[in-house]
């Protein structure tokens, strides 16, 4: 594997969102763009496996790109062409090893709703191992920046999670630096976990409900990658979609608590009223009984924590291009999708809010926010 791009996951959205971007940038001829990307599977999904298959090529995939922006109509397809190489990570341990060992300057991630959960079958012997592959993404990039830190130390790596975690960034860090003191590893390594790599806090933000097989995707107009600048950061490329900032939380907040949780108390009434199983999120926002439900519960429970924060503004210029990204009449994104692993997200996307507010000193009820958490609602 010979790119300066190592990307752990191949999901859709990837595909769709930093993939496309790095592939416009190259085909502008930008020169800070890094070059091409190697993606690993890190899973064993047989979705995934054909996809790794497509990717291997270097060919290229389609990503289409549907819906309303400002008004006008958008329907047209990107042919993506970052991704030059591809591998299994069970199978091509040795390449996957090799390459972070080399030409691997930027790491980037998402490796979905548990990708930062440990796995207890892994231990400190697959460290120096050759042949065992850990089981966990933390444990796996652990063994990938051990390795790095005995041949390659002093070349500069920047680390870019893409999961829709809190300071993913720094979240991943702490968990690979005690998870190699856990394994008793040397006190130089985790020092160089810690302060030689930098660990980027971002956040994406591009709806992405459709895939195309065996590669590529189908996906809204709007993207963001809220990227928060750290000393000795080396970006992929630059790309109007990219912004650079000094309050990642603002980007993770308006993101977080205005479109995760809008989708997720749709998908909470989807699940709570047996709604039909086709129902899409334009269904529910042309459903006026449960539009007036959603609005409400922004304005009353969400907008004010905004407003305490002096973030009024942009909480409502956000909301107003979200209405308009929900009301996609070309995107089919089902409410059933949303629902999957939908206690976590519950607690992800509702709790903050409500802990927020309390912090602030609100006095608002957000009763519909609390009876959603207070509640188990099971998937039919």
């Amino acid at each position: 594997m010979t790119q300066p791009i190592l990307q752990f996951g191949t999901s859709r959205f990837l595909q769709a969102h930093v993939d496309l971007f790095v592939s416009e940038a190259l085909e502008r001829g930008d020169a800070d763009a890094i070059g091409g990307i190697a993606v690993v599977q890190t899973t064993d999904n047989p979705d995934s496996a054909a996809r790794v298959a497509a990717l291997s090529g270097g060919d290229g995939y389609p990503v289409r790109i549907r819906g309303i922006q400002g008004g006008a109509v958008i329907d047209t397809t990107l042919q993506c062409r970052a991704i030059r190489e591809a591998a299994q990570a069970t199978r091509d341990w040795p390449r996957v090893r090799d390459a972070m060992c080399g030409p691997v300057r930027i790491v980037v991630s998402n490796t979905a709703d548990r990708g930062y959960l440990l796995d207890e079958r892994d231990d400190a012997s697959v460290v120096e191992s050759q042949d065992k592959v850990p089981h966990s993404f933390p444990a796996k990039l652990l063994v990938l920046l051990h390795a790095r830190w005995q041949r390659i130390p002093d070349v500069p790596l920047s680390i870019f999670p893409c999961e829709l975690v809190e300071k993913n960034g720094d979240t991943l860090r702490a968990i690979v630096a005690d998870l190699a003191r856990q394994w008793q590893l040397p006190d130089a390594f985790v020092d160089y976990v810690n302060t030689h790599c930098v660990w980027v806090n971002s956040l994406v933000d591009r709806i992405v409900p459709e895939p195309l097989h065996p590669a590529g995707a189908i996906a809204e107009p709007y993207a963001l990658w809220a990227v928060e600048r750290k000393p000795g950061m080396l970006m992929p490329c630059s790309h109007e979609s990219i912004v650079l900032t000094d309050d990642a939380d603002h980007y993770e907040r308006l993101k977080l608590f205005l479109l995760n949780l809008g989708h997720t108390y749709l998908a909470e009434r989807w699940l709570r009223d047996a709604r039909a199983p086709e129902e899409t999120v334009l269904d529910a926002m042309n459903d006026k009984d449960l539009r007036a439900e959603l609005e409400a519960l922004w304005r009353d429970e969400v907008i004010p924590v905004f407003d305490a924060l002096g973030k009024h503004d942009d909480a409502l210029a956000y909301l107003a291009t979200l209405r308009e990204r929900f009301m996609n009449p070309l995107l089919v994104h089902r409410l059933s999708d949303i629902a999957r692993n939908h206690e976590a997200k519950k607690t992800r996307r509702f709790a903050p809010v409500v802990e927020l507010a309390a912090s602030l000193g609100l006095a608002i009820g957000q009763s519909r926010l609390k009876a959603a958490l207070a509640g188990s609602t099971v998937a039919p």
